[in-house]
């Protein structure tokens, strides 16, 4: 029997990929990756160059991206029916030989592959390999520390109601917000609320060729990339002469 191994794939750098994950992703005979239909996908583009000739791909489809509000009953049911779906054919693929997944960033923060890997436990066997999260890419993009000292760094999806958004940067000193696209007027709106957008930063695509870095506050309502994360940088407490241990 085979198994199913999840690659984390790091930020989009392939040189950030991990040894581990290169080494199964350079051996794997069947490659299996999500994309929206008719899109070539995220996690394809970054092994580029990194497959066996006769590797056999499995381009997993997504039903529905950002047609459906995300809360909607809709929504839940194409993706539910969508990972359902999948976790039986990986399986049964798993039976004769080892798959290995492709993910973005780490596949246990916010990954698509999580979703899978519930779905899975006790039919395969099932490893997944860590990868460098997204926003870790995008901070070391800035060039600027996210944390200093005791700050308190909040991760949110930027799909929670506005109300919420605000709340949860209010408290924090470090902030990342994911999952930005059609959100992003409704994040900026919560960053003033909150104090926050004057300090915040847009990174598009971070360690890939097409890196974007942006103050948000510069950044157009209606430019409102899907690869991309906020980020408000802490300031806290710090070692110097003259200040504060």
């Amino acid at each position: 029997m085979g198994r199913i191994l999840c690659a984390g794939l790091g930020p989009g750098d392939p040189e950030l990929i991990s040894v581990k994950s290169d080494r199964a992703i350079r051996g794997a005979t069947d490659i299996a990756h999500f994309r929206k239909a008719g899109r070539p996908g995220q996690a394809r583009r970054i092994v580029e160059g990194m497959l066996r000739p006769d590797v056999v791909e499995h381009a997993m489809e997504y039903p529905v991206t950002t047609e459906l509000p995300v809360e909607s009953p809709e929504y839940n049911e194409a993706l539910a029916r969508f990972y359902d779906d999948w976790a039986s054919r990986l399986s049964e693929l798993s039976k004769t030989r080892d798959i290995v997944v492709l993910c973005e960033g780490d596949p246990f923060l916010y990954g698509s592959f999580m979703h899978l890997y519930t779905r899975l436990q006790g039919r395969a066997e099932v490893e997944v390999i860590p990868g460098i999260p997204g926003m870790v890419g995008c901070w070391w993009a800035t060039g600027t520390p996210i944390t200093w000292g005791d700050d308190v760094l909040t991760v949110m999806a930027g799909t929670l109601p506005e109300a919420d958004l605000v709340a949860h940067m209010e408290r924090s000193d470090a902030i990342v917000v994911m999952k930005t696209g059609r959100n992003l007027p409704k994040i900026k709106r919560a960053l003033a609320v909150a104090g926050r957008l004057e300090a915040a930063w847009l990174v598009e695509r971070g360690t890939m060729p097409t890196e974007r870095i942006a103050r948000l506050v510069d950044v157009a309502e209606e430019d409102c990339p899907y690869f991309a994360i906020v980020l408000v940088h802490g300031q806290g407490r710090r070692p110097e002469l003259g200040g504060e241990e």
